[in-house]
């Protein structure tokens, strides 16, 4: 019986750095079902697992193994499996801060993208940072967007790094965040993501897209997730682009508690079980007609509790 840590998914196989530093191809065992939460996949990269060794019986040596337990998470990351299901997918799991990687244009990630990140990784209780990738191209329409949205997510405690990964611009900066530290990078495909973790670590040499033209959008060039170690021990977690979060693992009554700009409103509305789109004596709508709280923010939010009932638990 062996421990260690899930590296990299790829649906039916994982790859598992053994607590010795080896790297073992494993299965799951028939039995192996997770209760925490509905999911299409038991295991995700960064589990901390058990396995027992299949031994080739020509050779008598380890070949592969079986996961056969898992152990607690302190958190997990998820998104919705697809449009028409009510399982979620766990990107992955014992995350230390997530970063999502945002462009203002080439392509463009709207807010709704953003603070669906946002509620998912604070519902986990995981750290979240912005980044805002590929400055060296914008327009000066770009910077103003740019400035808006620094605005907007500064002014409610995320931290936020404006950067070029094509023209190594800040990336230092982004790196410093790394030392010592599990970290989710995910974005829209064609963000620069994979440029960004190349600059850390030349040697990951993760494979970059190109943006259509037409469409301004990126292909998927990461398939499954996978957890890297940099030459200098930083721990990242490279995810597919991902088009979608869903907030499936959360009561629609929770989610004004994970815009922080609003849970401090909470208390101050008329009605307890207000649910911030109609009521009078909403602090909440006051202070979104205000202009306290960005309209994006809002609507945002509106957008999610607005959802079909079946996506949320009970």
């Amino acid at each position: 019986m062996g421990k260690g840590l899930v590296t990299r998914s790829t649906g039916s196989w994982y790859s598992v750095k053994s607590d010795s530093g080896d790297f073992i191809d494993c299965r799951i065992k028939g039995k192996l079902r997770m209760k925490d939460v509905r999911t299409t996949n038991p295991i995700a990269v960064g589990d901390r697992v058990e396995y027992e060794l299949q031994y080739d019986e020509t050779t008598k040596e380890g070949v592969t193994g079986i996961i056969s337990a898992v152990e607690p998470r302190k958190n997990y990351i998820i998104r919705k499996a697809s449009n028409l299901s009510r399982e979620s997918q766990i990107i992955a799991a014992n995350i230390d801060q997530a970063f999502i990687i945002v462009t203002v244009n080439y392509p463009v990630t709207l807010p709704g993208f953003i603070d669906r990140y946002l509620i998912s990784a604070m519902a986990y209780r995981i750290p979240a940072t912005l980044v805002f990738n590929k400055i060296d191209l914008y327009t000066e329409k770009d910077c103003e967007k740019l400035e808006e949205y620094l605005e907007t997510y500064q002014s409610i405690g995320y931290k936020c790094f404006t950067v070029s990964a094509e023209k190594n611009i800040n990336i230092d900066l982004l790196h410093a965040e790394l030392h010592g530290k599990i970290s989710l990078f995910s974005g829209l495909s064609g963000v620069g993501k994979s440029s960004i973790l190349n600059r850390f670590d030349p040697d990951l040499k993760l494979k970059t897209g190109i943006i259509s033209e037409h469409h301004q959008q990126g292909k998927h060039t990461t398939t499954f997730a996978e957890m890297f170690e940099t030459s200098d021990g930083a721990m990242i977690i490279d995810t597919p682009g991902i088009r979608g979060f869903g907030v499936i693992d959360m009561g629609k009554a929770e989610i004004a508690h994970y815009f922080p700009e609003m849970f401090g409103l909470l208390d101050q509305c008329r009605f307890f079980n207000c649910t911030h789109t109609h009521e009078p004596g909403c602090a909440v709508k006051l202070a979104a007609e205000k202009g306290d709280i960005p309209a994006t923010r809002y609507e945002s939010y509106l957008s999610l509790i607005s959802e079909d009932d079946s996506r949320y638990r009970s």
